[in-house]
């Protein structure tokens, strides 16, 4: 057998042998505080929002930990706030069932937050569909289960947001070496009352999932970008939280099912 015809099936199981070799939480973030550990293994996870000026990450502090573009794409469009989670799922699953909960799209619909100004919780967004694509608003169903993982995948979201009305968003979704990356981007401008709040390709959301000895790693950092006139009226810290604590929930619960 030629050389050339058998180098694709040597760096197939050579991905396989990478993918194999699970990492722990603790060598993936050594040295991270006790408090923050700890949180990472509740339900809830550890979330962090603050102005962006005052960002320290867990991976920036820690170049190797993670993919370097989790964050960096995200600060790279100097963001005026960000969010930052990090929660460890226990169980027996793997990248492909992430990858399915992904595509749930529609599931997102009346997934519920706590308002503050209602004094209750409320749906999030009132309506999530897949649409055909960033021209094309006609919606279209999630796919059935995935018996494997494409290499890259991109999709396009309409959701009916509680209060921003309707929000278009691409989701993108590439394997790195040990686990999957998803970004989630607004490529139209988030309005309130006919006024720009985010404008397009000014939120990202990076999501990073790994499959670790301790069940699936999940971190996630998120940030917009928005006027100060904007930000006077609205908590934006607690708007960005909000919206990436139902979008982690909605994966979550995606594996549970």
């Amino acid at each position: 057998m030629k050389i050339k015809s058998i180098l694709p099936v040597i760096l197939f199981f050579m991905a396989l042998n990478t993918w194999a070799q699970t990492r722990t939480f603790d060598s993936i973030f050594p040295g991270i505080a006790p408090e923050t550990r700890k949180a990472a293994f509740t339900e809830n996870g550890y979330l962090k929002s603050a102005r962006a000026t005052t960002v320290n990450s867990l991976v920036c502090s820690r170049p190797n930990a993670l993919p370097t573009d989790i964050a960096g794409v995200v600060l790279q469009k100097k963001p005026g706030y960000m969010v930052e989670a990090l929660l460890v799922i226990p169980g027996k699953k793997s990248l492909l069932d992430v990858y399915n909960a992904l595509g749930g799209i529609r599931k997102l619909k009346g997934r519920l937050y706590q308002s503050h100004t209602r004094g209750e919780e409320v749906p999030l967004f009132e309506e999530a569909t897949r649409i055909e694509s960033d021209r094309k608003n006609n919606a279209i169903p999630d796919p059935s289960p995935a018996t494997a993982i494409p290499r890259t995948d991109t999709v396009f979201i309409r959701l009916k947001d509680a209060n921003f009305g309707n929000s278009f968003y691409r989701g993108s979704m590439a394997l790195d070496s040990r686990g999957l990356k998803y970004s989630l981007t607004n490529y139209k401008n988030i309005t309130f009352m006919l006024v720009p709040v985010i404008r397009e390709e000014k939120f990202t959301a990076q999501l990073y999932f790994e499959i670790i000895d301790e069940g699936i790693l999940i971190y996630s950092f998120a940030g917009a970008e928005v006027s100060d006139f904007v930000s006077s009226r609205i908590d934006m810290p607690s708007a960005i939280r909000k919206r990436l604590e139902v979008i982690i929930s909605w994966v979550v619960d995606g594996l549970k099912g």
